[in-house]
């Protein structure tokens, strides 16, 4: 049980002594990192956030105050916190846009919205997981032939509440705009969009009913009691070279190989099965509010790196037109710091040239936490971002 686990941001203005000595404290006290994913990829004049055991709470607190190491608690009990995000008026039975929805209910709405908008959606399973959940896609589009296509998927990391949140908030405004506004009729005429509502659906599930701060997939391994992968460092893209574990305990272990992971393979097979067809990738994620693309496994840039960034200025713009919700945008590497295996760089290699990383709301007040009151602003305003993608890709096929 997740019990009063303090979450505490530390601000690191020294030199790299502060990284060595938090990194010596990170095994002994079994920190939970939330922003970056790992001690390794904690860089100096950087924000830390990471969440503690409540025994070592104050043990944890005498050792940075000793060390001059000045922090904030953001969430003091994280049992509160995990009560408090259900604080949406939408508390009925059944399925609801503006709260959060377990897989269940989910995987019932894949199919009713399918069943109710037969010229929009239609459903297909991509695969299935580790533990034989079926990995249900929603193409979303007005049937006609040879359309370009755009691949969106939710719920990578099973933590991240919003992100599933958001996929099917999209679906929904796809069914409820088409004919009404002229931008989605548009881009639902002229292309095709891909929604994988819930990548890692092993893992979502038990971050529901197990382990709230579960991040990884649900796989196990001979050799290991540890269970799962963290699915965004299995993808062959510079696999488990930089800001990847090779522990299986750790919450970036990047698995025994490339592609290890049934959902995964599922879903680099469907893409190369459709790659002629699919002109942009988007995998949406929190926390953080950025908006990244390639590479993330290399300081490298991509050979389009002007357009990519002039792009997600443009799109990160239109998401700010709304609330006034900043983003910060560029490449992953140097806009956070370098992971390797992720989604978003291997489809760029496939040779997807728009391939982008959401990071929803916010940026660390609740983490991955955020209330459910905050889920329809935050999906209206990353709906505009996603549409300007869209709209861009529409503009610019190839």
């Amino acid at each position: 049980m997740l019990c009063h686990f303090p979450a505490c941001k530390k601000d690191i203005n020294t030199e790299t002594s502060s990284n060595t000595l938090l990194r010596s404290r990170c095994s002994f006290y079994q920190l939970d990192f939330w922003k970056p994913d790992s001690v390794a990829q904690i860089k100096p004049h950087t924000t830390v956030d990471f969440r503690v055991k409540a025994e070592d709470v104050l043990t944890v607190e005498d050792f940075l105050e000793h060390n001059e190491l000045h922090y904030e608690v953001l969430i003091n009990n994280l049992r509160s916190a995990m009560d408090a995000q259900f604080d949406s008026h939408s508390r009925a039975a059944g399925h609801s846009y503006t709260k959060y929805n377990n897989w269940e209910t989910i995987e019932a709405w894949t199919k009713e919205i399918a069943a109710q908008n037969p010229s929009l959606i239609s459903r297909s399973v991509i695969g299935t997981t580790f533990e034989g959940r079926s990995m249900y896609l929603l193409k979303v589009g007005k049937a006609s032939s040879n359309k370009p296509a755009v691949f969106i998927d939710c719920g990578f990391h099973a933590r991240e509440w919003i992100s599933p949140a958001f996929c099917q908030w999209f679906v929904k405004e796809a069914v409820r705009t088409y004919g009404q506004e002229a931008q989605m009729t548009k881009l639902l005429d002229k292309l095709d969009f891909y929604v994988l509502p819930v990548f890692n659906v092993d893992g979502y599930v038990y971050s529901w009913t197990k382990s709230r701060m579960w991040r990884k997939t649900r796989s196990s391994r001979t050799g290991s009691s540890c269970r799962g992968v963290d699915p965004n460092r299995n993808f062959k893209a510079g696999w488990c070279e930089t800001g990847a574990s090779k522990d299986p305990c750790s919450d970036t272990y990047c698995g025994p190989t490339a592609e290890s992971e049934k959902e995964t393979k599922a879903l680099t097979n469907f893409i190369q099965k459709n790659l002629s067809s699919i002109k942009a990738y988007l995998t949406v994620h929190s926390y953080s509010q950025l908006l990244l693309y390639p590479y993330s496994y290399s300081y490298k840039l991509p050979s389009n790196n002007a357009e990519l960034n002039s792009v997600v200025k443009a799109a990160a713009n239109e998401l700010a037109s709304l609330y006034g919700t900043k983003y910060k945008y560029g490449p992953g590497a140097s806009t956070i710091y370098l992971a390797a295996g992720g989604s978003d760089d291997w489809a760029y290699d496939q040779g997807i040239k728009y391939s982008f990383t959401f990071e929803l709301r916010d940026t660390g007040r609740y983490g991955f936490l955020l209330p459910e009151s905050q889920i329809q602003a935050t999906s209206e305003e990353t709906l505009l971002a996603v549409k300007y993608i869209a709209n861009y890709v529409l503009e610019h096929l190839y």
